[in-house]
């Protein structure tokens, strides 16, 4: 009827429909799906699960927005967290951890970031069958535990199993269901959800390493663990709240590990574009301070580069979230990887506070809007109902490159003295990434030209 308001998308699950669905009834549904007479209760769920997964999604509201704010509160402690890492490499290269090699230092880090992303596999699995909110709050305990348990530590491997791998592995468990919690609920504005998700990740990134540089010297190291310890309650708290999933599990074969997937060229291509982007993706973050340092730039103002650059990295997040549904993920993040790359070549040619502020300003933004954005071709290669499994694939294979890239780099300042073949080679590895990037656009489209 002319002038009618259009239907709002509601909320839909397995036992709301079959309420709706009788065997003598057919359903009053946009998709047509029909239940005929004498239909059997696997009938019944088959139904269900049909018009769950083919209703409009409701791409806004306050129910999905909240799952927005849930998530960013996620990045916040997660990868929020872990992007704060150059700000302990710093302090435990000139305090702590002396007598140990700056690569060895880094991998503390590199394991960080690695496990973030290794978990997805079995949470995206985990997700669609329906798990989500216990192995969230067992994560979110263990994420705070060990936080705490960091303040104790006074030894190499202590830090490397309390801060590599049980803060790394936790913050992998919490995030590893987020994107495709948020793809549950958007699908037009998917990528402004996710940028603005994204931007947890910017502010984490951004409080969490002026907080500690701050603390350190007031109240010590430990209590400084403590401080960010009690943080974590609540910004983890607020997300076991919030999030919750929309549509009901569907049993997609092909078990935790869907190798058929890799059937597919161009989701393979993809995966592997993720892998070479962290090679070289996290080295400007991992070692801008420590880089300014040892040109004789002030420790009390090089702690802060990191903080810069995911303060800036918050603006190219939610620019993303804008530019990638209006012109395409790949046609946004290219561009903006190309200028990543650019400034890891020029990162070490920075002698100056101006320079280095400047790098950490266009580098943080660019990098952002990559980070911010990379999963989301994703949700192209397959069904919704795969798309946390088809995810952590994708996302556990990119733990490769997090894991390698900041020891690499480390490894190789040390066997050259200075940061100019570090800043070559991480810059290198992020336009390789950038060609396979641009491939994939290819192949989907069978084209150079157009909107991915």
């Amino acid at each position: 009827m002319a002038g009618a308001a259009p239907p709002v998308p509601v909320e839909l699950n397995a036992p709301d429909l079959e309420k709706r669905l009788s065997p003598t009834e057919e359903s009053g549904s946009p998709t047509g799906t029909r239940v005929d007479v004498g239909a059997t209760e696997a009938d019944l769920e088959k139904a269900a699960l049909e018009e769950a997964y083919n209703a409009e999604y409701p791409d806004g509201g306050l129910r999905a927005w909240l799952i927005v704010v849930g998530a960013a509160f996620i990045t916040f402690s997660t990868f929020g967290y872990v992007n704060s890492w150059g700000v302990f490499q710093a302090y435990y290269q000139e305090t702590l951890l002396q007598d140990t090699s700056p690569s060895n230092i880094a991998w503390i880090g590199s394991i960080q970031y690695a496990l973030v992303f290794i978990p997805a596999l079995v949470t995206g699995h985990a997700f669609d069958r329906g798990h989500l909110k216990i192995p969230m709050a067992l994560a979110s305990a263990l994420l705070v535990a060990a936080t705490f348990l960091t303040a104790e530590c006074t030894k190499y491997w202590h830090f490397l199993l309390c801060q590599g791998f049980a803060i790394g592995l936790a913050s992998g468990v919490v995030y590893g269901p987020t994107v495709a919690v948020v793809g549950h609920w958007f699908k037009y504005r998917r990528g402004l959800a996710t940028g603005l998700t994204a931007v947890g990740s910017s502010l984490g990134g951004t409080l969490l390493p002026i907080a500690a540089q701050q603390l350190i010297p007031r109240v010590g190291f430990p209590w400084t663990m403590r401080i960010i310890g009690f943080i974590l309650i609540f910004t983890l708290g607020v997300p076991n709240i919030l999030m919750r999933r929309r549509l009901p599990p569907k049993h997609v074969p092909g078990g935790l590990l869907n190798l058929k997937a890799f059937k597919s060229l161009t989701y393979s291509v993809y995966c592997a574009a993720g892998v070479v982007a962290f090679l070289g993706l996290y080295t400007v973050l991992t070692y801008i301070d420590v880089s300014a340092a040892s040109v004789g730039i002030p420790t009390e103002f090089s702690f802060y580069l990191v903080s810069i650059a995911n303060s800036a990295s918050l603006f190219g997040r939610i620019s993303a979230g804008f530019a990638t549904d209006k012109f395409g993920v790949i046609n946004t993040v290219a561009p903006m990887c190309t200028i990543a790359a650019i400034l890891t070549y020029v990162w070490p040619l920075a002698h100056s506070k101006g320079a280095f502020v400047a790098v950490a300003l266009i580098y943080g933004y660019a990098s952002g809007v990559y980070v911010s954005s990379f999963i989301l071709p994703l949700y192209h290669m397959g069904e919704i109902a795969d798309v946390g499994r088809r995810a952590g694939m994708a996302v556990t294979l990119t733990a490769f490159g997090a894991v390698a890239g900041p020891p690499i780099s480390g490894a190789i300042a040390s066997a050259s003295g200075g940061y100019n073949a570090v800043g070559i080679y991480a810059g290198t590895v992020i336009l390789v990434a950038i060609a396979m990037m641009l491939y994939t656009r290819y192949l989907v489209l069978q084209s150079m030209w157009g909107k991915f």
